[in-house]
């Protein structure tokens, strides 16, 4: 039995409503998980991010080791308390650094070594030394240290790299030290290649683990692809344990992988996009950079419960995103982020009520109709 609670709670196809139980609170699933790389959601207070609806949140592995340290959180009372974040927290192993910065580092066998982005100083990130990391920083879920398949690759290239995380995935597995309410999740790799994706879910069986991440998407194979994938291997996974997709994504890319049974999401870009002068809404993207905004007095999205949307015109937030100032990052981010916990809060409602399909409808039909305002 898993130190890690889930239950299953409602079904509608292969879309799933759960809840997941951790050491630091209760996380309903469908779940979206704001990325606070370095112990921050960038623009947004704690108390912010949880009004959204959000309850659990994504830190990374990489970045923190670096700065400000593992050893120096842990002696400060944990990251929890570091980051004032009373909830649950996933932190990401580093594997998608293996690939992102790969001019930085060599791979080999026994992990990766790498130059510091910040200082140049040479790094060691073992699988091992990847689950001692996050133990001192206290995540409830820690994931192994993997490497994540860059696309397009070669079957060759891809099934060596899929395999090495296989054994970097045991070797994870083999340091981790179980607590009530925290669990370890595998990856799955393999690239676009169905098969070495059914290979990576048995071996990852084979050990057995809290939960299951499907990784090496949103990596520019484009949306078909990734619901291929998706398609071929997350009917695989064990009913009763989690599935989290990583890195994704985009609101229909969301929808759709909950209609494929994934339960957790994290990513970039709703926080990345209120930093950047975009506003996501039920009908797609609106840029706030362009003109045809001074002028209007609507607010970003009528039936947004949002400080941005209950006090402020398109008009002003572009008028704030022109004139850089910070509080366009700060209200288009928390937007966003309401938008994304919106969305997810109507999954579960669907999910629970056997409306699945009708939703997903209505959802696509809205996207299609589209904002007379948005490029």
């Amino acid at each position: 039995m898993s130190p890690l609670g889930f239950h299953v709670l409602a079904t509608d196809g292969a879309a799933r409503r759960g809840r997941l139980e951790t050491a630091h609170g209760v996380v309903d699933t469908p779940a979206f998980m704001p990325v606070g790389t370095a112990a921050t959601v960038k623009a947004m207070t704690p108390d912010a991010v949880a009004g959204t609806g959000a309850r659990m949140v994504l830190a990374n592995t990489y970045h923190l080791m670096l700065r400000p340290g593992a050893e120096r959180i842990a002696r400060l009372g944990g990251l929890h308390r570091f980051m004032n974040w009373p909830g649950p927290i996933l932190t990401d192993s580093g594997g998608y650094q293996v690939m992102s910065l790969s001019e930085r580092r060599k791979l080999s066998e026994d992990g990766v070594t790498f130059s510091s982005h910040i200082d140049g100083a040479r790094h060691e990130l073992t699988p091992e030394r990847a689950v001692e990391i996050q133990a001192l920083l206290g995540a409830d879920v820690t994931m192994v240290l993997d490497e994540c398949t860059r696309f397009p690759v070669p079957e060759a290239e891809a099934a060596d790299s899929m395999r090495l995380s296989m054994r970097w995935a045991a070797r994870s597995k083999a340091a981790y030290r179980e607590r009530p309410g925290h669990g370890l999740f595998g990856i799955v790799q393999g690239g676009a290649y169905d098969h070495l994706r059914a290979e990576s879910v048995a071996a990852l069986l084979d050990v057995g683990f809290d939960g299951y991440a499907v990784g090496g998407l949103a990596v520019g194979e484009g949306q078909e692809t990734m619901f291929r994938v998706l398609d071929s291997c997350v009917g695989l996974l064990p009913a009763d344990r989690p599935r989290y997709l990583m890195g994704v994504g985009k609101p229909d890319d969301m929808v759709g992988a909950v209609a494929r049974g994934i339960d957790l999401f994290d990513c970039v870009i709703p926080t990345r996009s209120g930093r950047t002068g975009q506003a996501y809404t039920r009908r797609g993207v609106l840029n706030l950079r362009n003109a045809r905004h001074r002028d209007d007095p609507r607010p970003l999205d009528e039936s947004c419960p949002c400080p941005a949307c209950r006090g402020y015109s398109r008009a002003y937030l572009h008028h704030l995103v022109q004139a850089k100032e910070i509080l366009a990052a700060m209200l288009l981010t928390w937007h966003n982020l309401q938008v994304y916990q919106d969305l997810m809060a109507d999954l579960r409602a669907a999910i629970e009520t056997g409306t699945f399909a009708h939703f997903m409808s209505d959802f696509a039909a809205a996207r299609a109709a589209g904002d007379e305002e948005t490029d």
